[in-house]
């Protein structure tokens, strides 16, 4: 497999986080950089079809691209193959939680960040038994179920856990 569609594809994905900016023209294809059209050059056809926005979003794509590390090119490598791994209808339910996600207020946001540094530091047996517990829980028990750590708490970690160790996470409050 060619390694274009996957850089193309985390070059449109790392644009598609970016804010749009630009003006009402647009970037021609002729203005942009060489290395630029080099990494958007199956986008050629379609360029001039494209928003001007989106214009904006993919060469800043590209810009961020060329500043990434090998290894976290790997990594926006291992991002596409396993977004393009997905079913259409995982990618919709994925794209409808990233809107929602992103309705969120800042200080939610951040808060569900915390939870899952928290969660990712937690040993891999943990994380099982937390997301068995999870998983096993009527959907009108989960809501409300998790509560932040509070800062200095031992361990960081939140009431439930340091008391339900090994159980997963406690019934609905």
């Amino acid at each position: 497999m060619s390694r274009m569609p996957a850089v193309l594809l985390a070059l449109v994905l790392v644009a598609s986080s970016l804010p749009a900016r630009g003006d009402e023209a647009g970037i021609p294809w002729g203005g942009l950089g060489k290395e630029d059209q080099r990494l958007m050059k199956p986008l050629r056809k379609e360029w001039e079809g494209l928003s001007p926005e989106r214009r904006e979003r993919l060469r800043e794509g590209a810009e961020r691209w060329r500043s990434m590390t090998p290894q976290e090119r790997a990594l926006a490598r291992e991002r596409y193959q396993r977004w393009n791994s997905l079913s259409p209808q995982e990618r919709d339910a994925i794209r409808r939680r990233s809107d929602e996600f992103r309705r969120l207020s800042p200080g939610e946001q951040q808060r569900i960040r915390e939870r899952y540094q928290w969660y990712k530091s937690l040993p891999q047996e943990q994380r099982r038994a937390l997301r068995n517990r999870w998983q096993s829980l009527p959907s009108r028990q989960r809501s409300g179920v998790i509560q932040m750590p509070k800062a200095g708490a031992p361990g960081n970690m939140p009431p439930f856990h340091q008391r339900d160790m090994g159980r997963g996470m406690p019934r609905g409050r």
